[in-house]
C-alpha cells in the first residue's frame, strides 16, 4: 500500500472543507426555519441623510418615521445585508394608511454604489472615506437586486405627499423578499408617515442646475448609442430631462438663443431663426420649470483662465456651423451682435418672456478679465436696456453691470457685506458652488455627508439668498455615469470632485434620482417652510437657523439634532 504523507493528508483535509463551505454558501439556504432568518438577514432603517456605505455592518434598531408637511415627499432608507449572498431581492411597500385614508403609492428603488478615484485635495472633516472608495449615490429604480454576502444594500422608499392630505400619522409595511441559495425568505418592517397640517406649493427659492443637451451627453440616456440632433427622440430626452427639474423643484432654466439658433446673412444684414431656441423655451415652461429663463453665454475666455473675453461670431460663410471667438472691438463682433441682440431683445418681447428672461455674458469673470468682460457687457446693454444681467463671478468689481450677482459661495462670504446690499437694494445676489468652494463649506460632492448637501439651502435663508445655481446636472463626459465619478482639469491640475459633473443618472431613456438630488430637494422645501415662518414669526425662524447654520462654513452636522430642529420648525407652523 503507498504511503501518503502527513503534508498532502493536510492539504486534503482543507480542500474538504473548502469544499463543504462553499456548497454551503451556494447551496444551503443559511437557515432552517423562518427564526433563524433574523439572524442571517439584517433587515433595519437607517435614516436617509446617512450614507450607508456598503462595508457597513452595525444597525442599531431604529423607528421607521418620516415626518412631513404636505407638498413634500417623505422618504425612508432600510438596509439589507446577510452572510450569504442574496438572489433576487425585492421590496413591496404598502400604503400608508389612517383609518380609511391612504397616501399614494410608493416608490421604490435600490440605492447603487459609484466610484470616485480620486479625492478632494481640500477635504473637510466630515468626508467620508469608505475602505472601499465606493459611495452610495444613484437611486436604481429596478425591481430586484442581487447582493453579494457581506455587502450591505440600503432601499430607498420616497412618499409623495397631497396637498390635501388630511394630517395624522400613517401606517404601512415595508416587506423584502428574495433567495439564499435555493430557499425563499421573506421579511417585514412597520412604517409610520407623520404629515403635518401646512402645505408647501410652488419654491419661490430661484434654482438651477445647468444641464446639456448634447447628444455626447445625451447618448448616455441611449444606451451610449449615438443619435440625430433635433430628432424626435432627441427633443424626447429633452423633455425628460424638463420633467425632472420640474418634479425637483428647479425653477430657472439655461437655454441659449446663441447656441440655438440658425443665422443667415443678406443684404448686409445678419438675421435669425429662433424656432429652435422657441420649442426649447416651450418645453420647459409647459413641464412647469420656468420659472425664468438664463439666456446662455455670448463670450468666453480667450485661452486660459486669466485671459481675455471673446464673444462668438458666426461666420458667414459656414452660417450656423462654425462660430469665431472674437473680441467686441472687432468690427464683424459688432454686426454681428447688433442684428442679434435686436432681433433677440425685441423676439424675446413679442413672446412675453421679457419679465422672466436673464441674459449671461460670459462665465465667472475674475480680477485680471474684467475690463474686457464689462465691454461687452456695456455694447450689449446699449442695444438692450431692459435685459437683466446674470453671471457667475469671482469679482465685484464689475462696475455694477450685473443685475443678478452669482458669486461663489467663499467669495459671498467675504463680500457679504457688499452682496447682502444688492439684495437689499432690489438687485438680487445668489451663489453658486462647483468644484469650489472645499473645505467646511456645504456643497453636493458624493464624498460629503447629505447634510452638507441639505444645509446649502438652509445657508441661502440664513443669509437672505434668494438664489442657487451649480453647472452641472448632467455633464456625463467622463464615460459611462455609473462609473468613475470623478475627472481631472489638467491646465491647472484641478480635480473635479465626484458629484460635481453630474446629480442625476441616466438609464435606459430614463433618468434615476441620487440620494444627493433627493437632498437637495428636501433641502429646497426647507427654504420655503422657514420663508413662511419668517411670515408668522421672524424671531423663531431665526432662533431655529441660528442653532444649526453658525457662519457660511460652520454648522451643526449631527442628524439627530437636524431632525429635531426641523420638527420644531414644522410644529411652529402648524400652530
Amino acid at each position: 500500500m503507498k504511503k501518503i504523507s502527513a503534508g498532502v493528508a493536510v492539504k486534503g483535509l482543507m480542500s474538504l472543507s473548502l469544499l463543504v463551505f462553499f456548497t454551503c454558501i451556494h447551496g444551503c439556504s443559511g437557515f432552517n426555519n423562518p427564526s433563524d432568518k433574523n439572524e442571517i438577514i439584517k433587515f433595519e432603517f437607517v435614516d436617509p441623510l446617512e450614507k450607508v456605505l456598503v462595508e457597513a455592518s452595525y444597525f442599531p434598531h431604529a423607528e421607521a418615521l418620516s415626518e412631513v408637511v404636505r407638498g413634500e415627499n417623505a422618504t425612508l432608507q432600510f438596509v439589507v445585508r446577510s452572510l450569504y449572498s442574496i438572489n433576487g431581492l425585492k421590496v413591496n411597500v404598502s400604503q400608508a394608511r389612517m383609518g380609511e385614508k391612504l397616501l399614494p403609492p410608493a416608490k421604490t428603488g435600490f440605492v447603487g454604489y459609484v466610484k470616485v478615484g480620486r479625492t478632494i485635495w481640500d477635504y473637510s472633516r466630515d468626508r467620508l472615506q469608505p475602505v472601499s472608495g465606493y459611495f452610495p449615490d444613484p437611486i436604481l429604480e429596478q425591481e430586484s437586486i442581487d447582493v453579494k454576502f457581506e455587502n450591505t444594500q440600503p432601499v430607498w422608499i420616497s412618499i409623495p405627499i397631497p396637498a390635501d392630505a388630511e394630517k395624522g400619522l400613517y401606517q404601512g409595511t415595508v416587506t423584502i423578499t428574495g433567495k439564499i441559495g435555493k430557499k425563499e425568505f421573506s421579511l417585514s418592517k412597520d412604517y409610520s408617515v407623520k404629515v403635518y397640517p401646512v402645505t408647501v406649493g410652488k419654491t419661490s427659492l430661484w434654482v438651477t442646475n445647468w444641464f446639456s443637451i448634447d447628444t455626447a451627453q445625451l447618448k448616455w440616456m441611449n444606451g451610449g448609442r449615438a443619435f440625430e440632433p433635433f430628432s424626435e427622440q432627441h427633443w424626447g430626452f429633452i423633455r425628460t430631462l424638463a420633467k425632472k427639474m420640474a418634479e425637483y423643484r428647479q425653477n430657472v432654466a439655461i437655454i441659449s438663443p446663441l447656441a440655438l439658433s440658425e443665422f443667415s446673412y443678406s443684404e448686409g444684414k445678419w438675421h435669425t431663426d429662433f424656432t429652435k431656441f422657441d420649442k426649447m423655451v416651450d418645453i420647459f415652461i409647459n413641464e412647469g420649470v420656468i420659472g425664468r429663463i438664463e439666456g446662455g453665454h455670448i463670450g468666453g475666455r480667450e485661452s486660459t483662465w486669466t485671459s481675455q473675453f471673446v464673444v462668438m461670431v458666426p461666420s458667414k460663410e459656414s452660417g450656423q456651423k462654425k462660430f469665431d471667438n472674437l473680441p467686441i472691438s472687432d468690427p464683424r463682433a459688432q454686426e454681428f451682435y447688433r442684428d442679434f441682440i435686436v432681433e433677440l431683445r425685441d423676439h424675446i418681447k413679442q413672446k412675453g418672456w421679457d419679465k422672466i428672461y436673464m441674459q449671461h455674458i460670459a462665465d465667472e469673470p475674475i480680477e485680471e478679465n474684467i475690463k474686457s468682460y464689462t465691454e461687452i457687457a456695456k455694447f450689449v446693454r446699449k442695444l438692450a436696456p431692459d435685459f437683466r444681467f446674470i453671471d457667475a463671478c469671482h469679482s465685484k468689481n464689475l462696475g455694477g453691470m450685473l443685475d443678478i450677482w452669482v458669486p461663489q459661495l467663499d467669495y459671498m462670504n467675504r463680500d457679504y457685506e457688499f452682496y447682502n446690499k444688492q439684495n437689499k437694494d432690489g438687485k438680487e445676489a445668489w451663489f453658486y458652488t462647483c468644484l469650489n468652494p472645499k473645505f467646511e463649506y456645504v456643497n453636493r460632492f458624493i464624498e460629503l455627508p447629505l447634510l452638507r448637501t441639505r444645509y446649502m439651502h438652509w445657508v441661502n435663508f440664513k443669509y437672505n439668498i434668494p438664489g442657487y445655481l451649480h453647472w452641472g446636472l448632467n455633464y456625463w463626459s467622463l464615460g459611462d455615469p455609473f462609473g468613475e465619478q470623478s475627472g481631472i482639469q489638467y491646465e491647472g491640475g484641478n480635480i473635479l470632485p465626484g458629484g460635481d459633473s453630474w446629480i442625476i443618472y441616466p438609464k435606459d431613456g430614463r433618468l434615476f434620482s441620487s440620494i444627493r438630488y433627493d437632498a437637495m430637494r428636501d433641502g429646497i422645501v426647507d427654504y420655503e417652510l422657514f420663508r413662511m415662518l419668517e411670515r408668522k414669526n421672524p424671531e423663531k425662524a431665526r432662533e431655529i437657523i441660528d442653532k444649526v447654520i453658525y457662519s457660511f462654513d460652520r454648522y451643526d452636522n449631527n442628524i439627530e439634532a437636524f431632525r429635531i430642529h426641523r420638527r420644531n420648525l414644522m410644529e411652529q407652523l402648524s400652530e
